[in-house]
């Protein structure tokens, strides 16, 4: 166990989509990372030498990332890390890359480890020592984190943070360049409520990246493609494909892994998919009303 009330799955806590970057008094600013959003736990018992990942829809994904356990055994016993994975390709993030590590097998996850190694973007202390520490403020848990994950260095290291709003600004405008998304506003007095939108995300509104991992109807005719985003490793079934990239995917479309998921459609509810191997990317636009939505509006060649 990791402490009282608090092992996996444990809820994130999440954030609302803003249009303009909030200002004033109490706010705090991190870029936002286009990664797989992660939580580490650190067993408390010191000879036990157990660390768990747990993806944000709940999975247990501890074997997809052998490098990731070696560096959170660095970590003291009884913590608990909230933050997102990334991949670095050519000095910025790979977000294909990162949702082909999550879903490699146990017998595949250690050598994708020495050919795309993880580092882990922390941005929260849910618990010290055992302790559960979500019902402090942002501000004493942001203190903890950082003085406990100093020493350590990479690949597990706390995001950066800054409380002057113009400096937030000039990397919303700088930082994509190396794959940041986005801003997470965040209040300094507030508590970490799991399942609550609590923070506020302000998105560049280019098309969102995506990464195929299965589609629906026949692989020479797919009628939708079934993605999933950064930070979240739930799929997403797509509208109905344009006749031209109906075409594109059927071209382009990786190898199926044999395997059927089952995920969300909007206005058909759950569905069968086919799974594929996740090589493929795509540009999205993705709306979000009583259902999301999402319109896949280009392919990239691999």
């Amino acid at each position: 166990m990791t402490g009282p009330g608090l092992h996996p799955p444990v809820r994130v806590a999440l954030a609302e989509s803003v249009d303009t970057l909030p200002r004033g008094t109490g706010l705090a600013y991190e870029p936002k990372f286009d990664g797989h959003r992660m939580l580490i736990f650190r067993d408390t018992d010191p000879g036990g030498g157990r660390v768990r990942l747990q993806a944000r829809s709940g999975r247990i994904v501890t074997a997809a990332f052998p490098d990731l356990v070696t560096a959170a055994l660095r970590l003291p016993p009884g913590t608990v890390l909230d933050g997102e994975v990334v991949v670095w390709r050519d000095g910025r993030t790979d977000f294909a890359a990162v949702q082909k590590r999550a879903m490699a097998t146990e017998r595949h996850a250690p050598g994708l480890a020495g050919t795309l190694p993880a580092s882990y973007a922390a941005f929260d202390l849910l618990a010290e020592e055992g302790r559960d520490l979500r019902g402090l403020a942002y501000r004493h848990r942001r203190s903890r984190l950082a003085a406990l994950l100093a020493p350590l260095g990479p690949p597990i290291q706390a995001v950066p943070m800054t409380l002057d709003a113009d400096e937030a600004a000039q990397w919303y405008d700088s930082l994509p360049a190396i794959g940041v998304e986005g801003l997470v506003a965040k209040r300094l007095d507030g508590t970490y409520r799991a399942g609550a939108r609590i923070w506020w995300k302000l998105r560049h509104t280019t098309p969102r990246d995506a990464v195929v991992v299965g589609h629906t109807g026949p692989a020479d005719h797919p009628r939708a493609l079934v993605v999933v985003l950064p930070g979240d490793d739930t799929p997403v079934v797509s509208t109905p494909l344009t006749p031209t990239l109906r075409a594109q995917a059927a071209a382009l479309l990786p190898p199926g892994t044999g395997g059927e998921g089952r995920a969300m459609a909007p206005g058909l509810g759950e569905i069968a998919y086919r799974e594929v191997t996740p090589t493929l990317s795509a540009e999205a636009d993705l709306r979000t009303t009583r259902h999301t939505v999402l319109t896949i509006t280009r392919l990239r060649t691999p």
